[in-house]
């Protein structure tokens, strides 16, 4: 049951319909209704969700984060039954603006031990918010398989024996003829069956909420599956306002160059050839920052040969998603992130395999970035002799030859192996942080506090260290996206090599990022507006008028109960770091050749930005500020 944060929320388990909440300040964007169903007793209870925790926290990412820490203990096991799982939307779900089709998915991540967040596309969000709750939380642990079938106000609990076992595609398909074709799924595949910490949450087959193992949460509580769909309606305070504002995102939106031209030409590909061009490209395991073969991976040759029609998002107008095939097989993506993970980051300019390594990734459901890492950090272990004999005799039975550095056979099989928990797969799927360290050399892992790094090397882009050093869920890019302006000069050009107004910019980022993801709406949108857009919006649909600045403050709310919630597991200033090799090897050549971050410096300033100490604490003055005072109480 809740603890003292949320202590307010109401059994209105009797209340049939959302019109009956009463709301005196919020007159759109929420039901204010929250689903608590706990399946260790497979019961359910609707609660009323307390107006002001949602104006301060928004919903999405924020609200999740909140309720997390209000009800998750310290070093509770992220695998046991009181951790709790949350699916969440936004005020701006299920209405006609660019992007906000997203829906969140919060927990305790297994694989970091942090408070973790992953934001989704698809229409799985607008399904959930259509059946007349803002928040499911899933709590406790089912006897036997199970999934959950919630058609506005009605609530079913399944079982999915016959379920278990199965891939992402062929679950979606058995639950849909099950409940209704219409419906939005969010499933596991057998990585989450089985746990493993680099395990997703897929919906729709090829959507996910990818980071940090909330996939083996699901598989833990032996939940299979959510199926939602309903016919509620979100409500909006002045409909006339909203179309005015949802008119202004769109021709923002739809005249950024990012938004408008590159993302839908080529999807995120795009940025292959881009970075790589800079120099900071992580390849074979982050030892180079160029890859000779870029243009075989790139944006272009993608479309090129593998591209057969846009596929975005509900009502999205950037599409950046790309149905894809092979002469065997047809799916969705791979994305950016995913063709450089099982390609430059392994040394592989093959990209008709790094495609079926993404399919593979999709079916089983897994965090292509952990996967790809994993396997790179495998390859250096291997060819520098540090994996004893009997794992060289394994890998050589399966692969066939020793694993090297663009081996294009071992992503194809070991995306395998790790989906069906055999093999060397075994290994990989532990994340690289513990594989590497299993194999004695725990500086191989290329991680921020156990997530594995993104594509883009912060020895060439300086505000992008900080950035991914002090992300509260690990090495995330997407939480501060520094590289908009240090690489793709939007909404203005910086030198990347600057330290100067890094830690500033950092904040400003973390701090917008945090409402965006609340919202709940796509990061991308933040290529073309601005603070005083976003708050309009939301203030459109919910009647809480603020301004841009007013809605960063709320973000930095977020951001610090984060915080709070990774202090209180433990975390320290020890954690903000990154990868020795990052702070102590400079790169040799390429155009970021010989740079070397100022780190510590840069992180001593962002602390004094935020106002926390030089130990990475919130002072007593901050949390006073920001209204986090009870919540910062441990400290």
């Amino acid at each position: 049951m809740p603890n003292a944060g949320l202590a307010s929320l109401k059994n209105i388990e009797s209340i049939k319909n959302f019109k009956d909440i009463i709301m005196e300040k919020i007159k759109g964007g929420y039901f204010g209704r929250l689903l608590r169903i706990n399946l260790t007793n497979h019961t359910y209870q609707v609660e009323e969700i307390p107006e002001q925790i949602l104006i301060d926290y928004i919903g999405g990412r924020g609200l999740g984060s909140k309720i997390l820490f209000d009800e998750v203990p310290g070093k509770t096991d992220a695998l046991g039954p009181d951790n709790k799982l949350l699916f969440l939307t936004g005020p701006l779900t299920g209405i006609p603006a660019p992007t906000t089709s997203r829906f969140s998915v919060v927990s305790k991540s297994p694989l970091t031990g942090t408070v973790s967040g992953s934001s989704s596309g698809g229409h799985f969000g607008i399904n959930l918010k259509s059946t007349g709750y803002d928040v499911l939380v899933v709590e406790g642990i089912s006897d036997k398989p199970c999934y959950l079938y919630i058609s506005d106000q009605k609530v079913d609990i399944r079982n999915a024996s016959h379920l278990w076992g199965k891939n992402t595609d062929e679950t979606t398909d058995i639950v849909l003829s099950e409940t209704n074709q219409k419906a939005g799924v969010a499933s596991i595949g057998p990585s989450g069956e089985f746990q493993h910490l680099i395990a997703s949450i897929m919906n729709e087959k090829n959507h996910a909420a990818g980071r940090g193992g909330l996939g083996a949460v699901m598989g833990s509580k032996k939940l299979k599956a959510v199926v939602v769909d309903g016919a509620q309606k979100t409500p909006v305070e002045d409909k006339a306002f909203v179309d005015k504002a949802v008119k202004n995102w769109r021709t923002f939106v739809g005249e950024a160059p990012l938004t408008k031209d590159v993302l839908k030409e080529y999807g995120t590909p795009a940025l292959v050839k881009v970075i790589n061009d800079y120099g900071a490209f992580p390849t074979n395991n982050f030892q180079e920052g160029v890859f000779n073969d870029a243009d075989s991976i790139s944006g272009q040759t993608f479309k090129e040969l593998y591209f057969v029609k846009r596929a975005p998002c509900s009502g999205c107008p950037i599409s950046c998603a790309r149905v894809t095939a092979t002469p065997e097989e047809e799916g969705k993506g791979p994305e950016f992130e995913t063709i450089w993970a099982y390609g430059a980051l392994c040394g592989i300019n093959d990209l008709e395999q790094i495609i079926h390594a993404n399919y593979n990734s999709n079916k089983y459901g897994f965090d292509t970035i952990s996967a790809g890492n994993a396997i790179a950090c495998a390859m250096e272990l291997s060819e520098k002799g540090f994996l004893p004999d009997e794992t060289m005799e394994l890998i050589q039975k399966d692969l066939g030859r020793k694993l090297e550095f663009g081996d294009e056979k071992a992503i194809v099989l070991f995306t395998k192996q790790m989906g069906k928990n055999e093999g060397f797969g075994k290994d990989l799927a532990l994340g690289s942080a513990l594989l590497a360290k299993k194999y004695g050399h725990p500086e191989l892992a290329m991680h921020v506090k156990g997530l594995e790094l993104p594509a883009y090397d912060p020895r060439g882009f300086h505000g992008m260290s900080i950035s991914l050093a002090t992300n509260n869920r690990g090495g995330c890019h997407l939480r501060s996206y520094l590289v908009s302006t240090e690489a793709l000069a939007t909404p203005f050009a910086i030198n990347r090599f600057e330290s100067k107004g890094k830690a500033g910019l950092t904040k400003l980022y973390q701090d917008l990022t945090s409402t965006v993801d609340s919202m709940v709406a796509c990061v991308f949108t933040s290529f073309a507006l601005n603070p005083d857009l976003y708050a309009q919006l939301v203030g459109s649909v919910t009647g809480i008028e603020q301004d841009g600045k007013a809605l960063l403050k709320t973000g930095e709310r977020i951001y610090t109960i984060e915080r709070l919630f990774n202090l209180r597991e433990g975390k320290t200033r020890e954690d903000d770091t990154l990868p020795k090799r990052l702070l102590d090897e400079p790169f040799k050549s390429g155009l970021s050749k010989g740079h070397k971050i100022d780190f510590e410096n840069l992180l001593d300033e962002y602390y004094q930005v935020r106002g926390w100490t030089k130990g990475g604490v919130p002072t007593k003055e901050k949390l006073e500020e920001i209204g986090l005072v009870e919540e910062g109480s441990f400290l």
